[in-house]
């Protein structure tokens, strides 16, 4: 399986929050860094530098869900992958717990090690996150 097979068939399992197929996709020892302080780590209250496959399956499998109650849709713009490298530039939208309305782009870089992801880099725009996640709140 290719590399952007393999971050393809870890994206089906992470729409479907299904933790034992989530878990298989990464290494024991797998991290997701995405930007300190952005509106889903503040508003869930966990770190935003997550470590571990355990930590990443509850946040993917369970946590998530609870910001993100409804309408999550990922539009991929592209999947560019060289060797263990995949880049993914995406939009997501939904629609959080309190109603509101939640769109923002995002650039994933997979780095993967023995055809399991070992490393996720999460970039967006943090500013237009906390406007959408926290419209009408003093957070």
């Amino acid at each position: 399986m290719s590399s952007h097979d393999i971050v393809q068939a870890a994206w089906k399992a992470f729409a479907i929050h299904d933790a034992d197929r989530i878990s298989e996709v990464f290494t024991e020892d797998a991290e997701w860094l995405a930007p300190p302080g952005n509106a889903t780590a503040t508003a869930l209250d966990c770190p935003s530098h997550l470590v571990g496959r355990e930590v990443i399956t509850r946040f993917l499998a369970e946590d998530f869900s609870r910001l993100f109650a409804g309408d999550v849709d990922v539009t991929f713009h592209g999947f560019h992958a060289d060797g263990d490298r995949v880049v993914v530039e995406e939009t997501m939208t939904a629609t959080p717990a309190d109603g509101n309305h939640y769109a923002n782009d995002y650039c994933l870089v997979f780095e993967l090690r023995d055809g399991l992801i070992h490393r996720v880099r999460e970039y967006m725009d943090t500013a237009r996150g906390h406007r959408m996640v926290f419209a009408g709140t003093e957070k």
